[in-house]
């Protein structure tokens, strides 16, 4: 998959939720792994606070970033209408230090993004595919959620309230292409005693009943219905025995749950990153969606500390294991397509090989001549030649067995390779070789630096 971004600047009007100000925000065209950022255009020199969870310092109501003294809240919703999008850099330039909050979904967020149009970037997505179970409590909110290993984005939400009005409702989304339709048109929503917390603290200036769901969970005095039909500047305003206030319509029976998941896609946004992962959450709020993507944030500067330390070492004048004129007893590869000079290190489980890249290589006439590049095909293959060394390394007769490769997935390349460049590869059997099938993970440096990356599987067969 290629990164994204907007053909074209859009922009939206609301007022903001709290503030009650009218806002402009601006979607805009981004570059490369520049992912999202918010801009205070109305402030001086426009200050930028990127899209992390690092940066949240309020999460009562909504989510807020700050940095420098500078903030921008209630992001949740419109993260999550281009995380729902797969729309990966955007720049959002807002001329208040709120959000607006429009109907209190990102539906509309979502038509001004498809208005615009989405194209693709001349570069790779790149995921952190979860791998392993990610674990969160908050006991004394009872919350948990876990981020479990799948090769897709999908995400479950349960909420129970304790109220006769909602009882246990859960959403659920299996694909992103389901945004749009099942979760983006979902509003906020509070209960009757929240609201007036909220009034009595001169909040939610922009609070409005057409932009949020006021579930109402009591018998409520005609007194109470005409101050807040004052409040809200409604003629009336009124309520079965327990239900909505003013009856709105739900869009969906578990409207608060979808919307709930809503706000888990725009926090987990806040990660920094696509991920793949099957989340299940009990009881989200900001708060916990929050904690919950720095820990995810957390493993994954983790993983690429360890990625960046795992380059094998490699000193030229070490005696090799197997030199050039050795592979040929176990790779079939001759001139100028054997793509292994020598083996630096070995084990039952491991291999790293070395190949150096000199200028004068067949491949470099073409390939991009005047600017050349080892092709990113060929690093695979040399890794796959290494990986063919590994497992016929370990049986008597070599020159009796090939090695097929049979898949190649989750191919990255990520640094050029040009003349004069040494790479070393590394390639490890990810589990035990059964009925001759083997499933190995390659990567090659040059230097400390990871250039590509994939994993193989390949089957031994015995040459008739």
């Amino acid at each position: 998959m290629k990164q994204t971004t907007l053909k074209k600047a859009v922009t939206v009007s609301g007022v903001g939720l709290h503030t009650g100000a009218i806002v402009n925000l601006t979607f805009t065209p981004a570059p490369i792994n520049h992912w999202y950022k918010f801009q205070r255009t109305d402030l001086e020199n426009h200050p930028i606070i990127d899209a992390d969870c690092d940066l949240v310092v309020d999460t009562s109501r909504g989510t807020t970033l700050g940095k420098n003294g500078v903030k921008v809240s209630t992001v949740e919703h419109a993260l999550a209408a281009l995380v729902g999008l797969e729309i990966d850099n955007v720049l959002l330039q807002i001329d208040g230090p709120e959000m607006p909050i429009m109907d209190g979904s990102a539906i509309q967020f979502v038509h001004k993004l498809l208005e615009a149009g989405i194209v693709e970037q001349d570069a790779e997505r790149e995921y952190f595919i979860v791998p392993s179970n990610v674990h969160y409590n908050d006991v004394q909110h009872h919350v948990e959620m876990v981020a479990m290993p799948l090769d897709d984005y999908r995400a479950t939400v349960m909420v129970d309230y304790n109220s006769p009005v909602l009882g246990s409702q859960h959403a659920t989304i299996t694909n992103l292409n389901e945004f749009e339709t099942q979760i983006a048109s979902c509003r906020t929503f509070c209960f009757l005693h929240e609201l007036e917390m909220m009034i009595n603290n001169n909040l939610i200036k922009g609070g409005d009943l057409n932009n949020a769901i006021v579930i109402v969970d009591r018998v409520v005095e005609d007194h109470e219905m005409e101050r807040l039909a004052k409040i809200f500047n409604k003629p009336k305003v009124e309520v079965r025995k327990e239900g909505i206030l003013n009856n709105v319509e739900l869009r969906f029976q578990n409207e608060p749950a979808r919307h709930k998941l809503l706000d888990l896609l725009g926090d987990l946004a806040l990660i920094g990153m696509p991920i793949k992962a099957q989340i299940m959450a009990a009881r989200p709020g900001h708060q916990s969606n929050v904690a919950f993507a720095r820990k995810i944030k957390a493993i994954i500067k983790k993983t690429k500390k360890k990625s960046a330390n795992d380059a094998p070492v490699y000193n030229p004048n070490q005696k090799a294991i197997f030199e050039y004129k050795d592979i040929n007893r176990f790779l079939p590869h001759a001139h100028p397509f054997l793509l292994v000079d020598k083996i630096i290190e070995k084990s039952p489980k491991h291999i790293v090989a070395i190949k150096n890249v000199t200028g004068d290589q067949y491949f470099f006439a073409g390939h991009f001549p005047g600017d050349p590049i080892m092709p990113g095909v060929l690093q695979l293959e040399a890794m796959a030649q290494a990986g063919g060394i590994l497992v016929l390394s370990e049986v008597p007769d070599p020159e009796n067995y090939a090695t097929y490769f049979m898949k190649i997935d989750n191919a990255k390349f990520k640094e050029k390779v040009v003349p004069g460049d040494t790479l070393v590869m590394k390639m490890e059997l990810l589990e035990p070789i059964r009925r001759g099938i083997c499933l190995m993970r390659g990567r090659a440096y040059v230097g400390e630096k990871l250039v590509s990356e994939a994993e193989m599987m390949a089957q031994i067969v015995k040459i008739k």
